[in-house]
């Protein structure tokens, strides 16, 4: 990853050397770093409430509660892992935060999820393994709020109104992605 970022700045170095305009690559390159900052910040304290909140949920029992109420989806679309409560708890941890739109926040959660999946069958992705990978990449957003945080820090007077696209597209992306795994599943065998 370092020699694409590292080539991409060098080619926009040559660019402005051979166009004869250092100048407004140089302008760029600090209104960049200067605008990523920023960024970061009005992202770090959205990311933090979130944060919070699943913090919250966990202790108040809330995520168990969704857990269970996620279960009946969960054992068919993981019937390996129907059994093992804490790949149950943890693929629910994911999928929770990812419905509240909290793409960095999920990620620890699919990390150990991904981990505790991985135990049952060592240096091979199994089926339940690679629908996980699916479902977490597409992923049914219930509230946007890393898109919503961007659009608010882009100047967006209403950052929410993207929700009906977004329910439709991250529920059609679903689909498809779990249909795809589904059919993988079944006919690509070694």
């Amino acid at each position: 990853m370092s020699v694409l970022w590292v080539g991409m700045i060098l080619a926009a170095i040559l660019c402005g050397v051979f166009t004869g305009r250092t100048e407004a690559v140089a302008s760029a390159a600090v209104t960049g770093a200067a605008d990523a900052v920023r960024l970061c910040i009005s992202m770090a304290g959205l990311l933090c409430l979130w944060m919070g909140v699943m913090e919250v949920m966990d202790r108040s029992g809330l995520s168990g509660k969704l857990a269970k109420a996620l279960r009946p989806i969960l054992r068919r679309l993981f019937p390996a892992f129907a059994g093992d409560e804490a790949v149950m708890a943890a693929v629910s941890a994911n999928l929770s935060a990812n419905l509240l739109g909290l793409g960095n926040a999920a990620t620890p959660l699919g990390l150990e999820a991904s981990r505790l999946m991985a135990r049952h069958t060592p240096g091979v992705a199994s089926d339940g393994l690679c629908m996980f990978v699916v479902c977490n990449t597409a992923s049914i957003q219930l509230l946007p709020t890393t898109i919503a945080s961007l659009r608010a820090a882009a100047g967006s007077q209403t950052p929410f109104d993207i929700l009906p696209a977004t329910w439709l597209a991250s529920a059609l992306s679903v689909l498809a992605g779990v249909t795809a795994a589904k059919l993988f599943a079944r006919f690509w065998r070694d």
